[in-house]
């Protein structure tokens, strides 16, 4: 009768024991605290941060890359004048004058007799 008693009282202390018991989930949640939340707001401000940082680079790169795509048009543009374009005009604003060949002179510009 003993052994019977003394078994349920033991079963009686392990159920009870099992009951407040506390499962991984819990521990987990509990071990966390306030400065690890502190850690993780500031982690995730200092995020924030770079990003704000990485978009102003962006549109300063957006920007950047529009004035030159404008100064590479307005370059083009320029090139297509005759006077870099046309071979007659090598070196020169305007055609130089053909003269008749007694009287050509050493041009000073382009180093050629015309």
């Amino acid at each position: 009768m003993r052994l019977l008693i003394s078994t349920g009282i033991v079963l009686l202390l392990l159920m009870s024991m099992e009951a407040k018991a506390q499962t991984s989930r819990d521990s987990e949640d509990n071990s966390r605290s306030s400065s690890e939340a502190q850690f993780s707001n500031r982690k995730k401000a200092s995020k924030k941060a770079f990003r704000r940082r990485e978009d102003q680079a962006l549109e300063e790169y957006e920007e950047l890359m529009k004035k030159n795509r404008k100064k590479y048009k307005k370059q083009a543009k320029e090139m297509e004048k005759p006077q870099y374009s046309d071979p007659s005009y090598f070196g020169h604003k305007r055609p130089p004058k053909k003269r008749p060949i007694g009287k050509r002179k050493m041009c000073k510009e382009c180093g050629i007799v015309h």
